[in-house]
């Protein structure tokens, strides 16, 4: 788009369908664009943009690829946060069990075991009920 303010525009007349006057006229409203030249220069550049591309998917491709690059920034982000904070929960407990049980290597390496066994078994998906059963005897 020409931000050149001193610059005068030309007069171009197009022949459009009224379908398409129709939906020009409600993307106005939605937009808050003023009037149908500031929709119709905004449309051209984006065309303009398009034909420039020696390949159109690359453009649109570049547009797209960073707003999702940002968004999957934060995403990561907000993951990655999240499990430092499980982690550090998770880690506190495990030093409290072990200040408070006393548990064998063999018992242990045991539990290790099942709780992989488990944990591959459910992926992830584990229940506190399960673990209860089974510490009664209960096979599940």
């Amino acid at each position: 788009m020409n931000e050149n303010k001193t610059e005068l525009k030309q007069r171009v007349v197009a022949w459009l369908y009224p379908d398409m006057i129709q939906n020009m006229e409600a993307m106005i409203q939605a937009k808050n664009m003023k009037n149908h030249t500031e929709f119709i220069s905004q449309a051209v550049d984006f065309y303009i943009g398009y034909l420039s591309c020696q390949n159109s998917t690359s453009f649109l491709s570049q547009n797209l690829l960073g707003a999702i690059q940002g968004t999957l920034q934060n995403t990561e982000n907000r993951v990655a946060n999240n499990l430092f904070r499980l982690s550090v929960e998770i880690s506190m407990m495990m030093h409290l069990l072990a200040a408070t049980l006393e548990v064998t290597d063999n018992e242990l390496q045991s539990l290790r075991g099942r709780c992989v066994a488990e944990v591959k078994k459910t992926r992830g998906k584990i229940k506190l009920d399960d673990a209860v059963l089974f510490q009664q005897g209960v096979d599940i």
